[in-house]
C-alpha cells in the first residue's frame, strides 16, 4: 500500500513542478530525467496490480492530505516546493536502497527489482554527487529570511506527513492481520503477473502481509532517518 500512497503523491508533486517548472522559485531544481518518480512508480503498480492498477490502487486518508496539500503550495505558494521536492526525492536517494532491501527480503522479491523501480534512479550516477549538485542549485535560488523560515516550516510540515503515511500504513496493516483478510487489504501481495495461476491458498496469501508487517518499524525508521536528515539540511540551507 506504501507505493500506491507514493504513487499518488508523486504524481500531484510532479504536476505541480511542471507547472512551476519555469518559475525562478522552482527552475534551477528542475531534474525530471534524474529524479521524477511516477513513471517508475507505474511500473511497480502494474507489476504488484495488474494491467487494471488504476482501478484498483488505494487512495487513503493521509495520502488524500498529503496531495491536497501539494497541490495547494504548487497553485498558491509554489516558493514551497522546493521543501517539499528536497524532503522526498533526497530522501529518497538517501534511504531508498536499504528501503528496497528491506522489502526485497519482506516481500521475497527477485534481486533485478522486479515490482521496486521506485528505489532505482538510474540516471543518477552517485548519489551523493547529485545531492551535492542538487544543493548548489538550492543555494542559487533567491529567498528573503521570511521566504526561508516558511520554507524550512514546510520541510517539517513534508517530514511529518511521511510519518504519518507509515503509522497509518502500519495501523492498516495490523488491523487486516487481526482481521485475518488478507484478500480486504489494499497492501503489497504477490506479483499481478500471476493472477492467471491458481489461487494461493489462505496462508499462503497472508505471509507476505505477515512479513511486511514485521518489516514496517524498520522501514519506517529508515524513512524518518533519511527524512530527518533531509529536513536537518533544509534547516542549514535557510540559515
Amino acid at each position: 500500500m506504501i507505493m500506491a500512497s507514493l504513487y499518488h503523491i508523486y504524481v500531484a508533486l510532479e504536476e505541480e513542478i511542471e507547472h512551476n517548472k519555469e518559475n525562478p522559485v522552482y527552475a534551477p531544481l528542475y531534474f525530471p530525467e534524474e529524479l521524477h518518480r511516477r513513471g517508475a512508480l507505474e511500473q511497480d503498480m502494474a507489476f504488484w496490480y495488474g494491467s487494471r492498477w488504476q482501478e484498483a490502487i488505494p487512495y487513503t486518508q493521509t495520502t488524500r492530505r498529503y496531495v491536497q496539500r501539494l497541490q495547494e503550495v504548487g497553485r498558491t505558494e509554489p516558493e514551497l516546493l522546493v521543501a517539499h521536492a528536497y524532503t522526498r526525492y533526497l530522501g529518497d536517494l538517501s534511504g531508498g536502497q536499504v528501503l528496497k532491501k528491506i522489502a526485497q527480503k519482506a516481500l521475497d522479491l527477485p534481486s533485478s527489482g522486479e515490482g521496486l523501480a521506485f528505489f532505482t534512479f538510474p540516471n543518477v550516477a552517485s548519489a551523493t554527487k547529485f545531492k551535492q549538485l542538487y544543493r548548489s542549485r538550492m543555494n542559487t535560488l533567491e529567498m528573503t529570511p521570511e521566504v526561508k523560515k516558511r520554507v524550512l516550516d514546510e520541510a517539517k510540515a513534508a517530514f511529518l506527513l511521511n510519518i504519518q503515511l507509515f503509522e497509518e500504513l502500519q495501523g492498516l496493516l495490523t488491523q487486516d492481520a487481526k482481521d485475518q483478510s488478507p484478500s480486504r487489504a489494499p497492501g503489497l501481495r504477490r506479483r499481478a503477473g500471476r493472477a492467471q495461476d491458481s489461487a494461493p491458498t489462505e496462508a499462503s496469501r497472508g505471509k507476505p502481509q505477515l512479513s511486511i508487517l514485521s518489516q514496517v518499524p524498520l522501514m519506517r525508521w529508515v524513512l524518518m532517518f533519511s527524512f530527518l536528515v533531509a529536513t536537518v539540511a533544509m534547516g542549514l540551507y535557510t540559515l
